[in-house]
């Protein structure tokens, strides 16, 4: 049996339905049942609750699983709920942790959440688990915090200067997750995961205008601006200095190479973001959103 952490956000959200199309048995971890509706309903899905922060909530969780995946979010505490997690793992006799962690995991980094990410791979690869760190740049759906400014103004601003960023699409993360989590020869690996090419705000401008089919303009903005703008719309002091840090990064190339890694592991070329403002034009325009159901 395959665990999954995190079921309920963007990433752990998608690797539980790719392995649920497979037919592949997961048990999806979440804190509060009532976010988990939608993946509760595919099959081959078991839900079950628990909370990384109280480790005593973790044991019936892993309970007969071999292989789990390890997500949290990127808060204060990640360091701590991601240790208290591998601890707990270990103990109830799991055999191999894939962790999704970031492209930058060095433990000396000027970015909170990057030494975080180095302290735990540390961790579990000291802990005697098989190991699997999933290396991932930024995740293309984060350019839907631009959305309603590109939608209203068409423009977003960002302090990214020129710099490049090689964003990967979360559906070709999830894929190399599933990859790892049920195949051979992943233990011991670490995989740097981006999609086919580094762009400038400038070209991703140009391809959320292409997708739209009306003009987007990026602003650059000085990191101060960036953050006043941030706290003015409620994000957690903590929070938006993490993303002052990242930035400060990303302007130095931190997350500016494509990998082969991807490709290699899906045997395709990633998506790329083009193909990602395509598929998701509807958003960045605004258009209304059928209602869930």
């Amino acid at each position: 049996m395959i665990l999954v952490t995190g079921a309920t956000g963007l990433n752990g959200k998608e690797i539980v339905r790719q392995l649920s199309a497979k037919g592949i048995p997961v048990r999806a971890l979440v804190r509060n049942l009532a976010r988990a509706a939608d993946i509760a309903a595919l099959p081959n899905v078991e839900i079950v609750e628990g909370d990384m922060a109280v480790p005593e909530t973790l044991a019936v969780p892993l309970r007969g699983i071999e292989r789990a995946m390890l997500i949290s979010s990127s808060d204060p505490v990640m360091l701590d709920v991601q240790s208290n997690f591998i601890t707990a793992a270990k103990a109830a006799g799991v055999a191999h942790v894939v962790k999704l962690s970031g492209i930058m995991p060095e433990r000396d980094s000027a970015f909170r959440f990057a030494r975080m990410h180095g302290e735990a791979e540390l961790r579990l690869e000291q802990s005697g688990m098989a190991f699997t760190h999933l290396r991932a740049g930024e995740f293309m759906p984060a350019y839907f915090r631009q959305a309603p400014g590109i939608a209203a103004t068409g423009s977003f601003m960002l302090p990214m200067e020129n710099a490049r960023i090689a964003s990967i699409d979360i559906g070709d993360l999830a894929e190399v997750a599933v990859l790892a989590l049920t195949g051979m020869g992943h233990a011991g690996k670490i995989y740097r995961l981006t999609g086919p090419e580094a762009l400038t705000m400038t070209d991703v401008a140009e391809r959320l205008s292409t997708a739209t089919g009306k003009p987007v303009r990026y602003i650059n903005v000085s990191p101060e601006d960036n953050r006043s703008a941030n706290l003015g719309r409620g994000m957690p002091p903590y929070l938006a200095d993490g993303l002052v840090e990242l930035y400060a990064e990303r302007r130095n190339g931190k997350e500016g190479t494509v990998y082969p890694d991807t490709a290699e592991l899906l045997g395709r070329r990633p998506v790329s973001f083009g193909e990602f403002a395509e598929r998701n034009a509807a958003i960045f325009r605004g258009d209304p959103q059928p209602a869930k159901v």
